[in-house]
Parts: structure tokens; sequence; C-alpha cells
């Protein structure tokens, strides 16, 4: 490939770190990873790293973007004895916003879902990055700041300090990426220059977690995942995955300030009125794999946009959580991590001219609908504080008929995943074929239908906080969902007479709804 610099210096080993690194070795001479901790040579956890030692999850397109970046990267997994999963409906108890998803049958066009452990993916990574040539570690420096031109229209490089002889240098660069994680202080280096900070979107959720890694027997448990997600009036969430060696890592975790358990047995106890007994058996008596891990918090949804700056240097890129991290349920940061990676490596095809503008336009395209799908669903709880436009209480409101279909129909079971797993967009839910058999399912949400106060003739309808009366009105919001499903029918329904009047019987185009 068409060379785009001598020198590039990514700050921080993160996978977003990793994944920049790989991508820029094809674009520049050297490729310098800064990292503040000793990186070990087996997979085990970091300081740096501290959620590494919590629950996790790479979704399906990550993993796509690896194998894509690090070719043979599932196969070499899998001989470490990571499992897969790969459709059995039966295998996963997947409850997301109180909807359990069907337990029987396959959910076809799944992709390839790994669950490896979060060191041995990393270090997996790590290898593979290491093993390029052109890429070096800079391994125990601390960065303390960033250098630019004297007009401080680009920057140069960065500062760093080794933290064993606390000696600073200077490493130039043509261009520097931040993958500092959520702690990045790339908003104070640009305050420093002259640019001020970022503007941010935030989400306060106030999001804790516990999480204890177990062996447990094979066959002990017949799940391969069990996620269930908090729901309306019950801000807990449980989880249990299984990885390599016949570990399982479990977590259970609050929203809106709950208090959190604070040790094993409370973790038990905190799950006991939403888990299955035969899970919290199988917990109880399993062996522990070192401690308790307690209160890890992550206060917010954070979106630090960069996109909007009015003003900011060339020769800087932010990538992962240092742009956006996420509450950490809905497993998005490495996939958006992945994402950016692709997105860096096709700025970079099309040359560095306006590098920095075009990276943070493009990647935020790919940002928001991580955010929507994260912070859409944590607004369908009421604990949570935050703003609700109309937009949002439409789309959960469709989404509430969505996963309603999903307790029993695997094709829409599928498709949902395919949408969580971020292979697919959301928008692809909105396909006639999907919104048919939304249309035609005959079940309803539980709490779409729930009476209200003696007196008031109604329903609470899910996703808004209004009354349905029987007389039949309803918000306009909700009104407008109805509106567009009926629109999708009717012109499936359209297209289907026209080609059966044609009696050619070609088969019936997708139309996307937007």
């Amino acid at each position: 490939m068409e060379k785009r610099g001598d020198h590039a210096v990514v700050l921080g080993a993160s996978m977003g770190g990793l994944l920049a690194a790989r991508v820029l070795a094809d674009f520049y001479d050297r490729v310098t990873v800064v990292e503040r901790d000793r990186l070990s040579a087996d997979p085990v956890d970091r300081r740096g790293v501290p959620q590494s030692r919590l629950i996790h999850a790479v979704q399906a397109r990550g993993i796509q973007i690896l194998d894509e970046l690090f070719p043979g990267f599932v196969d070499e997994l899998t001989a470490m004895g990571v499992e897969s999963w790969e459709g059995d409906l039966s295998t996963l108890h997947f409850a997301f916003g109180g909807h359990q998803t069907v337990r029987s049958g396959r959910a076809p066009n799944l992709p390839v879902i790994l669950c490896p452990s979060r060191p041995v993916l990393e270090w997996n990574v790590r290898r593979r990055v290491k093993a390029i040539t052109n890429v070096v570690f800079l391994e125990g420096r601390d960065v303390v700041g960033l250098t630019a031109t004297p007009g401080r229209d680009r920057v140069t490089g960065a500062w760093v300090t080794d933290r064993a002889s606390d000696r600073k240098r200077t490493l130039r660069a043509d261009l520097v990426v931040d993958a500092t994680g959520r702690g990045s202080r790339t908003p104070v280096f640009l305050e420093e220059l002259g640019y001020g900070r970022p503007p941010e979107d935030e989400l306060v959720g106030h999001f804790a977690c516990a999480c204890q890694l177990l062996r447990i027997a094979p066959g002990t448990i017949e799940e391969h995942l069990i996620a269930l997600s908090p729901e309306p009036g019950r801000p807990k969430m449980f989880a249990m995955r299984g990885y390599e060696k016949d570990t399982w890592m479990v977590g259970v975790g609050t929203m809106a300030g709950l208090e959190q358990p604070s040790g094993g047995a409370d973790m038990l106890r905190f799950a006991a009125d939403f888990v299955p007994a035969r899970v919290l058996e199988a917990i109880r008596t399993a062996e522990r794999l070192g401690d308790v891990v307690l209160h890890h918090r992550v206060p917010s949804n954070r979106w630090r946009r960069y996109d909007k700056m009015r003003r900011r240097p060339d020769g800087l890129l932010v990538v992962g959580d240092a742009v956006c991290s996420f509450n950490p349920i809905y497993g998005r940061g490495m996939t958006v991590a992945a994402i950016e990676a692709t997105v860096l490596r096709d700025c970079l095809r099309r040359g560095d001219r306006s590098l920095t503008r075009r990276f943070f336009r493009l990647s935020a395209r790919k940002v928001r609908v991580a955010w929507q799908t994260a912070v859409g669903p944590d607004l369908t709880l009421p604990e949570v504080v935050g703003p609700r436009p109309i937009s949002m209480r439409i789309t959960n409101a469709y989404l509430g008929r969505v996963m309603t279909v999903t307790e029993t129909d695997p094709v829409v079971a599928g498709q949902f995943m395919r949408v969580t797993s971020m292979v697919d967009s959301p928008i692809r839910l909105l396909r006639p074929s999907i919104l048919l058999r939304v249309l035609q399912s005959k079940r309803r949400r539980r709490t779409e239908a729930q009476p209200v106060d003696e007196g008031l003739a109604g329903t609470l309808v899910a996703g808004c906080k209004e009354v349905v009366p029987q007389s039949g009105r309803m918000p306009a919001e909700v009104a407008a969902t109805r509106g567009e499903l009926q629109r999708a029918q009717s012109m499936r329904w359209s297209t289907q007479r026209e080609r059966s009047s044609r009696n050619h019987g070609h088969p019936l185009k997708s139309v996307t709804t937007r």
C-alpha cells in the first residue's frame, strides 16, 4: 500500500490502540505503541485494564473484523479452547427488557459468535501486532503532553516519561492516535494548545457490578450464555458466560444508584428473585478462581464529540473509550474500537489530506449507532433520568413489539441478535419480512396491557408514559408507529399482488423503510 508518512505513534496498548497500530502499520514506515503498563508474555489481567477481570463480550462484528485484520484469528482462538455459539437457541437464555427470546430451534443466518475471556482475546491481538516488523512497543511510559507546530495547527508528537527513571522524551510523529481509554487526557492537552475541550453527550446511569470467575464441570450448565438485562422496576442485571477451559464468568450489576452486592454470598442473594434456582446452585457449588471483583463503577455513557469541535489540530485522532464509553451491559466497547479501525483504514486508503476531519466525521456515524442502541434501552428504565424525545419513544415502542415476537419466533430472534451483535444495522428490523411477522404476532408485551388505576379506563403503552384510553385514541408517537407498520405491510401486499398479476414468479425484493 502507498505510505502516508514515516512515523505514527499510538498512545495506549488497549484493544483500540492495538487495532489502530495494526492498520497504521500498512501506511507508515514505523509505528510506536506507548503503554503505561509492563505487558506480560502470558494471557493475564493487567493493571491498566481493570475491567478485564469483569465479564466481557466482543460482538460478532468485532470477531469478523479481527479475523479480517489477522487472518486465521478465529481458528487460533478455537485451538485455545474458546467456544463458539452457532445459533442453537436452547443454549441461550437471553432476556432483554423483560422479554426472553425463544428457547427452541435455531436462529438463522447468524455469524460466528466466540466467547473468549478478555485476557485471552487481548493477548492474542497483542501477540499478532508484536509480530508486525515495523511496530515497536514502549512499555512503562506515561503520556504527559502533545507537541505541535509553532502555529499549533498540527500535532507533531507526544511527550512521554519513563516511569522507572522519570526521564522525559519527545516522540516525533506524523500522526498521533490516542487510545488511552475513558481517562484520556486529550481534552486537557487540547485545552493547553488553545483549542478547548470537545463537547460531550452524556447519560448518567450509575452502573456498578460485581464479578466472579469460576470453574464449573462440563454439563452442569446447559446454556452457553445467560444474559438477563435490567427491566422497568428491576434495575438489576445478571450475566454468565462460558470461557475457555471450563471457566465461567458470573456478573451481577445495578443501575440508577441501586446498592450492589458486597461479596459472593451476597451476589447469590441479590440474584435470587430473577435467576433460575438451578443456575444459582451451580454457582454456589462451583470452584472459585480468585476473589470477587467488587465496586467497578461506570457513572455514565459518555461520548466526547470531537466531530463537533469547530477547530481541531491536524495529526491527532482519538479512538475507543477515549471517544465513547458505554454502559458495559451491552458489550459495545471492543467492537466499536474494531469498527473504528476499519474506518481509519478506509480513510488512509483515500490519502492523508484532511485525515483528522474525515476520520472524526465518518467514525461518528458508526459510534452513533452504538450510542443509540445503548442509551435507548437505558432510557426504557424509569429509574434512569434523561430526556426521552418522541423519536426515541417511537423507536422503543416498536422495539417492544419486536422483542415480544422474539419470545416465539426464531427468525425475528435471529434478526434481533444480528442487530445486537452489531453485524446488521437496526434499520434491518424494519424490513417488510420482519414487519409482517411483528404485525401478525398475536402476542402482546405483558407491560403493554397492564391495567391502570381503577376509575381510569386505559392501559399503559410500552415506551411512553402516557395512558391509552379505551376509547381508542393513543399518543401521537405510538399512532405514528402503527401507521408506519401498516403502510409497510400495505406496501408488501401491494408488491405481492403486482408480482402475482405478472405471474413470472420472481422473488419479492426487500424494501428498507427509513
